[in-house]
């Protein structure tokens, strides 16, 4: 991978949901893991539940931050009524992570607080970033609840293995 083009992969939901810290986790595992990593996003109304997006690239070498049109190489969408809205941007051939968000309500139940971990978990599964990585950029973003972001994620990343 360190030799190929970046990785673009898009976070997106609605304010509150976590998008913004999924996307730091992210660029701090690929920042343990070696990587140039470039990080962009758009709040728009976030605090009152509005549109929230963040795209995060990775690589070798990175030069911008957003990707080009219909150049997303993964979608982690955290909301299923903001799905339609960037799906377009998913390359030809690129992973789309939408059939496991019914799998991330039903195992963080009541807890939605950990819906953005268990779905990095899940996304983890389709990167070369080593799991200690992952865990390292968690502790470092979580200060709290961090043995529960911990086995959330643990949990996506076994159904992100498991297909």
């Amino acid at each position: 991978m360190k030799d190929q083009k970046p990785l673009s992969i898009v976070f997106y939901g609605i304010g509150g949901q976590g998008v913004l810290k999924a996307a730091e986790v992210l660029g701090w595992a690929a920042l343990f893991a070696g990587y140039h990593v470039k990080k962009t996003e758009v709040h728009g109304m976030s605090q009152r539940g509005g549109s929230v997006e963040s795209y995060i690239r990775f690589g070798k070498r990175v030069y911008s931050p957003l990707p080009e049109e219909q150049g997303v190489d993964i979608l982690v969408c955290l909301h299923e009524e903001e799905y339609e809205r960037l799906k377009h941007q998913l390359k030809k051939g690129g992973k789309d992570l939408f059939s496991y968000l019914a799998e991330a309500h039903q195992s963080v139940g009541e807890q939605k607080i950990f819906l953005n971990t268990f779905m990095l978990g899940v996304l983890s599964a389709f990167l070369p970033i080593k799991i200690d990585d992952w865990l390292k950029a968690l502790q470092h973003v979580f200060k709290r609840a961090e043995e529960e972001n911990k086995n959330f994620f643990l949990k996506g990343r076994q159904k992100g293995e498991a297909k």
